[in-house]
């Protein structure tokens, strides 16, 4: 767009809504709770484990002494992290199946953001199906590759009806093991 004379008109971008959220979608940190920031701090020890090979108690350790952590919940972000990389190889035979693609094609933070989801899936039973779900798109969003989180939800959507199958059948409107009409 030119003016009168034939310069350019520079307008000022638009401002951003304030609703919560940032350009790429993810939550701003200051509308996150206490479990999605402990989210964040286990994903970030987890990648650490599944990188450096770190011990856990030592990832565990650094990770408490990072800016923040005192907002984060950290009951919940022991039982991720302790819970995950205890469970590891179970995690990982859970989400196998579910996936297009070997494990070596898998960024860690993929990796570890489903470990998150079938983690809670199978022990925090207190958290929604959808909600888990959503957390962890939210964590693929903010930490991962750029289109990762839709496959996130494909994998994680595709587990929840085998972890959760009561809780997906009741809120989908169907019986646990109803087949369609």
């Amino acid at each position: 767009m030119t003016g009168d004379a034939g310069t350019p008109q520079h307008r000022r971008p638009p401002r951003q809504s304030r609703t919560g959220t940032t350009s790429t979608g993810a939550r701003k940190a200051a509308s996150k709770s206490g479990r999605s920031r402990a989210r964040e701090f286990a994903l970030q020890a987890l990648y650490q484990y599944l990188v450096g090979g770190n011990d856990a108690a030592a990832i565990d350790t650094f990770t408490r002494d990072l800016s923040g952590f005192h907002k984060a919940d950290s009951a919940h972000y022991d039982a991720l992290l302790h819970g995950c990389t205890e469970g590891a190889q179970q995690l990982d035979a859970l989400i196998e199946p579910h996936l297009d693609r070997s494990w070596a094609e898998v960024s860690p933070i993929e990796h570890a953001v489903m470990w998150i989801g079938a983690y809670e899936f199978q022990h925090c039973l207190d958290v929604p199906w959808r909600v888990v779900i959503n957390e962890c798109i939210e964590l693929a969003k903010e930490f991962g590759g750029t289109d990762g989180h839709k496959w996130v939800n494909g994998v994680l959507g595709a587990l929840a009806p085998q972890l959760r199958a009561a809780e997906v059948a009741a809120d989908k409107g169907g019986a646990p093991g109803a087949q369609p009409a």
